[in-house]
């Protein structure tokens, strides 16, 4: 598959979401690669002091993280920033936090779903990052698994080797742009 060469109106952002430890970066730096697009870890953007709560093993809470969906939804909406197209790695576990970076129109969401042992293998066997692996329960207790209506996400098996996943994804948004131009042709002439 070649890099995405689509203007930067078609090519819509992309949210790789899900709990801490399913493989949102990996998944999300590759998926960016293979796309041509840029590619941004959304735990990037957290605040000095929501990182140090979840070092010190406490979860954060909707005004925690409040802030930091709208800067992420804002890099969302930043096309001129990024004109070949943008991935982002953000958890993104409830709803209304899906909703806010929607605000940056046209967000496209990967929901990587992984079970909690798979999530265990994976926190136990990574090093310094912030989140401990104490705070795993809080990530599926906040979890709210996209259903039928959010018609945006697609779902992906986070226990999938990582060249498999990430070639399906890249396929179906490839396709999902296409589609899009077919319809805005469509549009246009009538």
């Amino acid at each position: 598959m070649k890099p995405s060469t689509e203007a930067p109106l078609r090519a819509a952002p992309i949210v790789v979401m899900g709990v801490s430890g399913s493989g949102k970066t990996t998944f999300g730096s590759a998926l960016a690669r293979l796309l041509g697009r840029d590619f941004v870890d959304g735990d990037d953007l957290q605040s000095a002091s929501n990182i140090d709560k979840m070092r010190r093993g406490h979860a954060l809470d909707d005004s925690d993280r409040a802030p930091w969906l709208r800067s992420v939804a804002a890099l969302l909406a930043d096309h001129a920033s990024h004109p070949t197209g943008l991935v982002v790695a953000c958890s993104a576990l409830k709803r209304t936090y899906r909703d806010v970076l929607r605000s940056a129109r046209g967000v496209r969401f990967v929901f990587l779903d992984a079970d909690r042992s798979l999530v265990e293998q994976r926190l136990d066997s990574r090093s310094g990052h912030f989140m401990p692996r104490t705070l795993i329960e809080s990530q599926f207790d906040a979890l709210e698994r996209p259903g039928p209506a959010e018609c945006d996400v697609s779902t992906f098996d986070a226990a999938l080797p990582l060249e498999a996943g990430v070639r399906a994804a890249a396929e179906l948004f490839v396709r999902r742009v296409c589609s899009a131009d077919f319809q805005e042709d469509a549009i246009s002439r009538s």
